[in-house]
């Protein structure tokens, strides 16, 4: 092992350790990266002697003039990034939503129409989070509503608690992939594809994990009657519920159409679709009465405070993604996944264990600024499509691989937020869950739905039309 190469893996298992100080992250990321890089310079400049007697091969390509690059780097690639824009939007548009009085309307009148089924407050329960991951993109803010509005109705029915929590938080976390996720802007953003190739390859997959998700509580009310009963004497289903529960539906989903239909049809870029989106909000919260002065201060600060940490953990990460170039580890790691000779969908296997395993570790900001880039840099490179291993992999085209790479990416990312011991939204649904509900019975009721959610990534693994027929269709001529 060269120098160099010794810096990068000393980069990388460093920032994890120090991930246990409790320092923040943003600033370790970065500040980090620099100390090693500072260490690079310093023997390249006063140790050259010993240098190149003990690593004869080495190449630094780091100096202060290429410090100095990474400033002009954080202006270029983020200040002044056009797709970066839709962040801060999509966020506004998610938390106005979560405070708009949607979801607790969409509640009851699901729970009218469902609610008489076996499971049928479950099946509520995912109907609404597919709606809210549409509409807000935001799995903490999902997690959480949906635990506060869902948990009590399925415990007060008898329902099982395993059953209960393990759907809320599972279903919480399809705001990171169901279109329009500020994970896929992000993902997007840093492999160079359009975002409405992911946006469109994100639909189906993600409606699939709902599907599955109702599957499975279908079948547990016909197998385990007691985990998911039917109500006693449900009142009965009247045009009037039907019409309520139509009249609930159309205001998201109108806003949905109305940010992912522009994009998909062409009418606005994604950052003017955001715009449209965070407008929308506003106008559905003064509409149920819920818009004043003080939910536009508290959405408008929770907003800075979400875009100020992504965007602080976007420049650490620059900073440690120019480190590691100098020091040429992303040839390092490429050149040790190649040489495991694994094969192609072998080594595609290994990304996306590795990066299971950090989801435990790593929030998805990170893992996505700095895992993905390297992955993706196997696939293939849209701007030169002499690089890469997509044409072995069978693809036309460099961006229909990596379209397909970074959803598979995407579900796995989203796997490791319902994974015991330290999945997010494991915590989310604690910390609002009622009494009775234990971290034990959290963990035994993700179960099912991670394993579902592993056949889901399966699925797309084997059958890419899931994550590429929309998009190819879409772009058709």
């Amino acid at each position: 092992m060269e120098f160099n190469e010794l810096l990068s893996v000393i980069l990388f298992l460093g920032f994890i350790v120090l991930l246990f100080s409790g320092f923040p992250i943003p600033w370790l990321l970065g500040g980090f990266s620099i100390l090693v890089a500072t260490v690079a310079i310093y023997v390249g400049e006063n140790m050259e002697d010993w240098l190149y007697e003990t690593y004869p091969d080495t190449w630094l390509d780091i100096d202060w003039s290429y410090m100095s690059a990474i400033v002009r780097n954080i202006f270029s690639q983020t200040m002044e990034n056009q797709v970066l824009v839709a962040l801060p939007m999509f966020v506004f548009m998610g938390l106005m939503l979560d405070r708009s009085g949607i979801a607790e309307t969409l509640m009851q009148s699901f729970a009218q129409v469902f609610g008489r089924l076996r499971g049928g407050f479950a099946i509520t329960v995912v109907l609404i989070g597919i709606l809210l991951a549409a509409s807000t993109g935001i799995v903490g803010a999902s997690v959480v509503l949906l635990a506060l509005l869902g948990l009590p109705v399925m415990l007060n029915n008898h329902y099982s608690k395993e059953l209960a929590v393990g759907t809320v938080t599972s279903v919480g976390t399809l705001g990171i992939l169901i279109p329009p996720s500020i994970m896929l802007v992000l993902m997007a953003d840093k492999l160079s594809i359009p975002v409405g190739n992911l946006f469109l390859g994100a639909v189906f997959p993600g409606l699939m994990l709902g599907a599955l998700y109702i599957v499975y509580i279908i079948l547990i009310g016909g197998l385990a009657p007691s985990a998911a009963p039917a109500p006693k004497n449900p009142p009965p289903l009247t045009a009037r519920a039907l019409l309520s529960l139509l009249w609930a539906v159309l205001p998201p989903a109108g806003l949905i159409i109305a940010v992912l239909g522009t994009i998909f049809m062409g009418v606005a870029t994604p950052t003017e679709a955001s715009g449209v989106g965070a407008l929308g909000a506003m106008v559905l919260a003064l509409i149920n009465g819920r818009l004043s002065f003080s939910v536009m201060q508290d959405v408008v600060r929770d907003t800075t405070r979400t875009t100020a940490f992504i965007f602080a953990i976007v420049l650490g990460a620059i900073a440690f993604a120019h480190v590691l170039r100098g020091l040429e580890g992303d040839v390092f790691i490429r050149d040790w996944l190649v040489g495991l000779n694994l094969g192609d969908m072998n080594t595609i296997l290994l990304i996306l264990a590795i990066v299971f395993v950090l989801g435990f570790v790593l929030d998805w900001i990170q893992i996505v600024l700095i895992i993905l880039p390297l992955g993706g840099a196997l696939i293939g490179d849209p701007s030169n499509t002499s690089l890469g291993m997509w044409r072995d992999l069978g693809f036309d085209n460099p961006v229909d691989a990596l379209t397909w790479f970074t959803l598979l990416f995407a579900i796995v990312l989203q796997t490791s937020f319902l994974s015991p011991p330290v999945g997010y939204a494991l915590f989310y649904v604690k910390g609002v869950a009622p009494p009775g509900i234990t971290l034990a019975t959290i963990y035994r009721g993700v179960v099912p739905f991670i394993i579902i959610q592993l056949l889901a990534v399966t699925m797309v693994f084997f059958w890419r039309d899931l994550v590429l027929w929309l998009p190819q269709q879409a772009y058709a001529g």
